[in-house]
């Protein structure tokens, strides 16, 4: 396959994205070949650990091919695009349970899948080039992969804050906020991957880290941060937004002013939610119950139309404001949903 690399050298085995192009952005084969690779060395006595890495210095991976899910839900195959939901999360949840050591090599760009292919792995690697976001409410959809355990678990609202506004954070704040665990300089990664390769070690990874350069740039927020965004209700929330007057929450006004309604009011069920599961599989089965439904009951379509297929960037979403959002359709949305098939 053009689009992914699976490999072995001595006991280590190598996953590299090749879409660069793309961005790196996933496709349903490119899933079930992670997968794949995964399962066989799972139990392959001399596979040591596996190193998860990409192509091109834009990005990591910038997301799932959503332009080609759109292009699915136009044609009316709802099944094949909730079949890929179900590849990918399997997936992740192998990544995030895999009882060996997965070292992601994560630059540029990672956002959306890529979180969920590089963010729940073992040793998590970034550089001073990355930048990590869940811009999922500009789409219509909600964070998933795995995202919204992560956002959950981040230092008091500060997931609400990404998964909102999509905000793009910086190396200083991808390891504030537990989405990675080392920094280390671009042009120290071809020896990292050289002395693991070669020499069958992790330590390598400890003496090459080094503090992210760049200060973190949530920290001065981080009061109004949790101010806002710890509202109880998505009411509050908007009340709370329109009240205040800050050169912060102007940046705030128009990131969410981007965003589906639909979208943005769903975030308050998916996360507390998941915060009160705390793990990632709850995590995931309660993201499936979203984007099963997004073609048919949410803004999906539209935003990927808007966004990504005619970029004109004015969408029509199906409701004019966050306080326009029944809660019936949130827990329409919500209703368990069964992701064991396909």
């Amino acid at each position: 396959m053009s689009d992914i690399s699976v490999s072995t050298r001595n006991n280590t085995g190598l996953i590299y994205l090749k879409r660069p192009q793309a961005l790196n952005a996933l496709t349903m084969d490119m899933c079930a070949a992670i997968e794949t690779a995964l399962s066989d060395w799972r139990d392959d006595n001399q596979i040591q650990q596996v190193i998860l890495y990409a192509e091109g210095e834009r990005a990591f991976c910038a997301g799932g091919d959503v332009a080609a899910l759109y292009h699915m839900g136009k044609d009316g195959k709802i099944d094949q695009i909730n079949a890929f939901w179900r590849e990918e999360y399997r997936m992740n949840s192998f990544i995030a349970h895999y009882p060996k050591p997965v070292i992601a090599m994560m630059q540029g760009y990672v956002m959306g899948g890529g979180v969920g292919i590089g963010c729940h792995a073992s040793h998590r690697i970034i550089c001073e080039t990355t930048k990590l976001a869940m811009p999922e409410c500009a789409i219509g959809l909600v964070p998933d992969v795995g995202g919204s355990y992560l956002l959950a678990r981040t230092k008091g609202h500060i997931g609400e804050y990404m998964a909102l506004t999509g905000a793009r954070i910086n190396p200083a704040d991808i390891l504030a906020t537990g989405f990675a665990d080392y920094h280390i300089r671009l042009e120290k990664w071809e020896t990292l991957r050289s002395e693991i390769i070669e020499h069958n070690t992790l330590d390598v990874i400890d003496a090459l880290s080094s503090p992210a350069e760049a200060p973190s740039q949530l920290e001065p927020d981080r009061d109004e941060i949790d101010s806002l965004f710890g509202q109880p209700t998505v009411g509050d929330f908007s009340a709370a937004i329109a009240a205040s007057e800050t050169e912060f929450t102007a940046s705030i006004k128009k990131a969410i002013g981007r965003s589906s309604p639909l979208s943005m009011a769903s975030i308050f069920t998916l996360i507390r939610e998941v915060r009160k599961a705390d793990n990632i599989d709850s995590a995931l089965d309660w993201e499936y119950r979203f984007t099963s439904r997004a073609i048919e009951h949410a803004d999906f379509l539209e935003g990927v139309r808007a966004v990504l297929i005619d970029k004109d960037h004015a969408p029509h979403w199906r409701h004019k404001d966050i306080n326009d959002v029944p809660d019936s359709l949130i827990d329409q949305l919500f209703a368990p949903a069964s992701r064991t098939t396909g």
